[in-house]
């Protein structure tokens, strides 16, 4: 599958929760965000535009969501296409400073879907992080620059029917200390977030095809101890940019839960 290049024009943004852009020192540095184009993606690529990124998101649909950022349309399974896509990113902006592996999809590959559905989903969601990290580790040490693997509760909690989403994640888990061990002589910082319950368009949806889709919200906020709500894409953008910036310089090879407690909190907090 082909490519391209799409300028984005569109007003800039300023984050209504902060009221005002922080200096994370991110000012002209290229970073690469796929599946930037909605829900996650989209929250990390408004808070990179807004510190004055060069902001190149990559997604097999146009992103629209920024002024100063690139969209590359690009399937991302496709091993061609993303390295042609790559070198010209590369020849465009210099040397890539950060990478932010966002994009993918819980399938619902379970049991009884066999293993060319599992392969499949497996080259979906984990694959194509390692694709990107291998044709940009390079200018990552170049750069001295950092990563952020986006994963998901699911890979240490489980979640049931999902079996191959849940082991590409915790295979994202597994290549985030890898990659941090790897690189770390090069001064290359590489951290994952892993969001539990994010009211995201594609978690919408999933709500949207049960019976009664407040009825389950209500049972999943109140299953969350901080505020009994669920975890805002800004709230996982602003850790992504945290863990891109300077101001994280020294901290590499963790996994952050963005999920108000809901993970590792005793569960009578919810009672």
């Amino acid at each position: 599958m082909g490519w391209m290049f799409a300028p984005v024009k569109h007003g800039g943004y300023v984050s209504e929760k902060r009221g005002r852009v922080m200096d994370f020192g991110l000012k002209g540095k290229p970073c690469i965000v796929t599946g930037g184009a909605s829900g996650i993606g989209e929250a990390i690529v408004k808070d990179l535009v807004a510190e004055g990124a060069k902001v190149i998101v990559i997604d097999k649909k146009p992103c629209k969501v920024a002024q100063f950022a690139t969209s590359v349309t690009l399937d991302l399974t496709d091993d061609a296409a993303c390295a042609a896509a790559l070198s010209d990113i590369r020849a465009e902006f210099g040397t890539i400073y950060g990478l932010v592996n966002n994009a993918g999809l819980n399938d619902g590959v379970g049991l009884d879907a066999g293993p060319d559905a599992f392969r499949a989903s497996l080259n979906l969601n984990l694959v194509q992080y390692y694709t990107l990290m291998h044709h940009l580790h390079h200018d990552l040490r170049a750069s001295r620059g950092a990563v952020v693997n986006v994963a998901s509760k699911t890979a240490v909690t489980g979640q049931g029917g999902t079996s191959a989403y849940v082991a590409a994640k915790a295979g994202v888990l597994g290549l985030t200390r890898e990659w941090a061990a790897e690189l770390a002589s090069a001064g290359v910082r590489v951290n994952a977030v892993l969001p539990a319950e994010v009211m995201t368009p594609m978690y919408q949806n999933w709500l949207s095809t049960l019976p009664d889709p407040e009825g389950m919200r209500g049972k999943i906020e109140a299953a969350i101890p901080l505020s009994r709500r669920m975890t805002e894409s800004a709230e996982i953008a602003a850790m992504v940019v945290f863990l891109l910036s300077a101001r994280s310089g020294h901290t590499t090879g963790q996994w952050m839960f963005v999920d108000g407690g809901y993970v590792h909190l005793d569960r009578k907090l919810t009672l």
